[in-house]
This record gives C-alpha cells, structure tokens and sequence, in this order.
C-alpha cells in the first residue's frame, strides 16, 4: 500500500521541493508519480552531485543517455523532458536555458487490427460488465483511461454523443455512442442508480473530482452527475487523502479480461484494450468516412497520426488489386 500523499513529503531537499511544486499546481497524482520518478533515474544520473547543482548541459546529457544508450521511444524522451524542466526550473529555479540534445529515433510501429469477425469473437469471450466496457471503447474510439474515467453525465444518450473529458493533452472531445448500446446502458445507469443509493444510504464519502472542481462545487462528489461509469466494486484508499471512497475500474482489471477473451477465442494477435480502439479507427476508413472526421472522432492533434491507420486497412490505398489475384482471375 503506496503511502498518503500528506505523510509522504520525500526526503531530500529537491524531492521535497518538487512535491511541493507539483502539488502546489493541483497535478493529478499519477502526474506527480511519473516526475519523481523521472526526477529520481535523473538524481541517480547526478549522483553523487545535487540536481541542485545540475545545468542544462546534464540534463541534455540525460536525455541523450535514454535516446542512445536505453533506446527509448520519442514520447518516453518527450516526458522524461517536461518532468525534469519542471523539476528543475519550476521546483529548483534553476534556468536552464538552451540545451541541445541526441533526439530518440521515431520508430513506425503498425498498429495491431482485428478484423470485424475479431472482434465479435473477442466480445463474446468477455464476461458482461466487461463486454459492455469493450463495445463502448471500440464503438466510440476511446483510449483505456478515457473509457475507465467516464462519468455519468459524459453520456447523451439522447443525441448519441459522449464526452471525453481531459482526454490526451487535457483536451475534451465528442465522439460518437453506438445506437446499438442505448438499451444496455439505460440498464446499466439503472444498476448504477441503486449503487449510488446504497452509498448514501452508508454515508460514503463522494467520488473524486479535480482538486479545481471539488473546492468550486463542494459536496458535488456525492452528486449523480459525477458517479463513475465504471464503478469498481469494492471501496478504495484515495492516495492523497486516505478517504475510502468509491474509484472507477482499475485498468488491470480491464486489461486481464481483454488478454483471457483474445486467449480463449483463439486471437493469434497480440490484442490489448488498445486494439480496439485501433480497430474502431481502421473500421470507420473501411467503410469509407472521411478520415478528418476520424482525425477528430480520435482526437489526434494531427492528420498524419490519423494516416497510420491506412497502412493497415483491408484494402489500402484505392482499393489496389494484387497482381497475383490478377493472374489467378
């Protein structure tokens, strides 16, 4: 059991300063996890010198280190980057100006794709509450914590919209609801409303909310609007606060169940929660929607993120025939 966020200050003077940054900001706390354990590989780096006394030069020196040595991928370098400007200029006010450094290699990885047969099988090897949890996340094109953090009041069942909240990048979007799922999630907000009763009945304390939100809207935890979709069953230890309340879904949960049901019906893929949101996204090119409108349904920042998926389509480019099927026909 991690301990809480108030008895766990770290314990050298710059761990206790970029502790005290990050939370001063009102990070998330898996934010505040990645940085200090950046900024750690980044102490022992140092060692036995302070990231008090470090420049810009060993930081650069650093980032190359992961770029040549642990071939580390470009978002990996990206992140190690912004944890260690912050701890260093925004918790050590250190300036470290200009810093030139060894870029990591961009590596094109295809995504892995099931074909629409895949992913019937996938779904039907998945026990209920999951099944639901997977058509969502293929049916809308969602990341795996997108889908696990959904509130109930991101659903408009009405409109066949859903939102993403602070989805990659802190961005939100709306992506689409299946119509297929209307009746099975009005059956599930059912579920949930008698989850929701039971907790106050108990005098459980209200879910989570961004640090921003809870002191705006106090008390707006233990409201129906911002229940979790995706409940988990049994209360849970908030690692800030020690408040055992009710969390969503943890993701390993999640991404076991995906792993047995590929496994079961015999996937010969490496199949992730992540493929399905790969495959949602190859599915829609398919079946002809324009790949802009993809771009936005995803979220990317970029249509080039979104020209990955033709590389892998059934037919990619126009619709080109093999030479083979050629002499064959």
């Amino acid at each position: 059991m991690p301990p809480l966020a108030a008895a766990d200050q770290g314990g050298a003077d710059w761990e206790r300063a970029l502790i005290a940054a990050i939370r001063g900001r009102g990070f998330l706390w898996r934010t505040e996890q990645t940085y200090r354990a950046w900024a750690a590989r980044f102490a022992q780096h140092l060692a036995p010198r302070s990231p008090y006394a470090a420049t810009g030069e060993d930081v650069a020196a650093f980032l190359s280190v992961l770029a040549v040595e642990r071939r580390i991928a470009p978002p990996t370098q990206k992140q190690a980057l912004n944890a260690l400007v912050f701890l260093m200029q925004e918790a050590l006010r250190v300036n470290l100006g200009e810093m030139d450094f060894k870029r990591a290699a961009a590596r094109r990885r295809m995504p892995t794709v099931l074909s629409r047969d895949e992913v019937r099988s996938l779904l039907d090897h998945l026990p209920p509450g999951c099944r639901l949890m997977a058509e969502v996340m293929y049916g809308s094109g969602l990341r795996l914590m997108e889908m696990l953090r959904l509130r109930v009041h991101h659903l408009d069942l009405a409109r066949g919209h859903l939102k993403v909240h602070g989805g990659k990048g802190d961005k939100d979007r709306i992506t689409v609801l299946p119509e297929a799922l209307k009746p099975r999630l009005e059956a599930h907000l059912q579920r949930l409303r008698e989850l929701f009763a039971e907790d106050r009945k108990g005098e459980v304390p209200g879910v989570w909310l961004p640090e921003g939100l809870a002191r705006k809207y106090p008390g707006s935890g233990a409201t129906w609007p911002w229940q979790w979709l995706w409940p988990s069953r049994e209360l849970m230890r908030d690692p800030t606060s020690g408040v055992r309340r009710r969390h969503h879904l943890l993701e390993g949960t999640f991404q076991n169940a995906i792993r047995r049901a590929a496994l079961e019906a015999g996937i010969d893929k490496r199949v992730t929660p992540h493929t399905l949101r790969h495959s949602f996204a190859t599915h829609l090119l398919e079946g002809g929607t324009d790949i802009r409108t993809v771009q936005d349904l995803l979220g990317h920042q970029s249509v080039e993120t979104t020209q990955i998926y033709t590389h892998v389509m059934q037919k990619p480019g126009l619709g080109v025939r093999s030479p083979l099927d050629a002499l064959a026909g």
